[in-house]
This record gives C-alpha cells, structure tokens and sequence, in this order.
C-alpha cells in the first residue's frame, strides 16, 4: 500500500524550545558534532491504490491547510513511498 509521507518543520524565525532542548542535551549524551537541532512532523498518509497526480494535489492542500499551521510552520516535503521498494 503506497503512502504520502508529508515533513512539516517550524519556520526558521521561530523559537524552537524542543530542538534547543534536544541540543543541549546531545553533548552529554556524547554527540558533540551536532551544533543545532530543529524538530518537526512527519504524518504518513496511506493510500489504497495508486497515487494519482490528483491524490497527491489533495495530500499537498491537507498539508498546507491542515496538517501544518503556516504562521509558524512550512511544509517542507510531500513525498510518495511505496511500500513495495
């Protein structure tokens, strides 16, 4: 079963409190090659048949209009898996 997998991330003028946290936490942990950290969201959207160029239009206006806030968040991929790869 084909997916869309959609990666959402925050702008970058916006405060990111989880990356700072996951930085700050990374040398002590041993990681010390890593000067930043941002996070984001990934959703997966399963389809049932084939990605049609008119499923993935829908997959790109849920994500613009659903799936991210676009005052704070930009969409940055809408990709299609096919799990059969």
């Amino acid at each position: 079963m084909p997916r869309i997998v959609v990666d959402v991330m925050p702008k970058p003028e916006i405060l990111d409190p989880q990356g700072k946290a996951i930085v700050g936490s990374l040398p002590r942990l041993g990681f010390t090659a890593f000067a930043g950290v941002r996070q984001g969201k990934r959703f997966e959207l399963s389809v049932d048949g084939e990605v049609t160029e008119e499923i993935l239009a829908q997959a790109r206006e849920a994500a613009a209009t659903l799936l991210s806030n676009p005052v704070i968040e930009d969409v940055v991929a809408v990709t299609v898996v096919d799990d059969a790869e």
